[in-house]
């Protein structure tokens, strides 16, 4: 049961990771405005389910908010020159405020209402007991497709190329700070997707729940770059939703079995902290190692 809801739960924020590869490593901007952009979508999904939407609907409403968002985002990195650190930053702080405004209160929530997770499930006819772990893969296999199809066109060349050399992108006739506006609103909008799916499956919306979430964002890419050494666009994409499971059940693992170590539910954003160390850490002790057996 652990394995199960943590693959769960990966699979669910493995989208916001998508995100977040999309923006720290395709982009190689520092995009902090997903901390706002998470709790965004929750709330926008949320409040159109609790108005009778459907719960796809609210799924489109959340990414069109995400998109917007993180196009906000974009606009003062490239236009107003901000540095991207401190426009995502300001967004982040901006959309707290938007969130509650959103919502009316702190949380809302969403217990018994329609959940797109199961509502998918029972049109499939899905085992009792895998409905949620198979409806959350086909979501994350969807977004991953579509990624990976918008990455392999020339506007995804392109955008792939802002990250690692926008001058030549430059050169060759394209404005790069455009494009920079485009990736960072669809990373933005795939978070407030994962956002939207998560308040689904958990029941309630709360303004607080984003933080942390680039932590864990980051956690889940770096997990997965370690496993599994990826080189093509699609082993990458892979590699973060892997990423994203296996962080889920080591912070999971850690919380039920932490106990003996002193460990308890308070200490999460330190178990977070903790991996993120550690997949950080990572690199240096393998080169380390080696050098010493030579």
């Amino acid at each position: 049961m652990l394995f199960l809801h943590a693959a769960e739960q990966g699979l669910i924020y493995g989208l916001m990771a998508l995100g977040v590869y999309l923006s720290f490593r395709v982009l190689a901007f520092p995009d902090l405005s997903v901390d706002g952009t998470f709790p965004l979508g929750a709330a926008v999904a949320g409040m159109l389910v609790l108005r009778g939407f459907s719960p796809y609907l609210a799924l489109l409403g959340a990414l069109g908010a995400g998109l917007v968002a993180g196009a906000f985002t974009g606009v003062l990195a490239t236009r107003l020159r901000i540095p991207g650190l401190l426009a995502g930053v300001l967004t982040m702080i901006m959309l707290y405020s938007l969130n509650l405004r959103i919502m009316g209160r702190p949380n809302l929530s969403l217990l018994g209402r329609p959940s797109a997770l199961l509502s998918l499930a029972r049109a499939l006819a899905v085992p009792r007991g895998y409905e949620i772990l198979v409806a959350a893969g086909l979501f994350a296999a969807f977004v991953l497709v579509l990624l990976l199809l918008f990455l392999h066109t020339e506007l995804g060349g392109t955008l792939r190329a802002v990250g690692q050399n926008p001058e030549m992108v430059r050169a060759l006739g394209t404005n790069p700070e455009n494009l920079v506006v485009l990736g960072v609103a669809l990373s933005n909008g795939f978070v407030a997707l994962s956002g939207a799916l998560a308040s689904q499956y958990s029941g309630f919306a709360d303004v607080g729940m984003g933080i942390g979430t680039i932590v864990a964002g980051l956690a889940s890419v770096m997990v997965g770059e370690i496993l599994l050494r990826p080189r093509a666009i699609f082993s990458h994409l892979v590699a973060v939703l892997l990423g994203s499971v296996v962080y889920r059940l080591a912070i999971s693992l850690a919380l039920r079995y932490g106990a003996a170590l002193g460990f308890t539910a308070s200490d999460l954003r330190l178990l977070t902290a903790l991996v993120v160390l550690g997949a950080l850490a990572a690199p240096a002790l393998r080169t380390a190692l080696r050098g010493g057996e030579a």
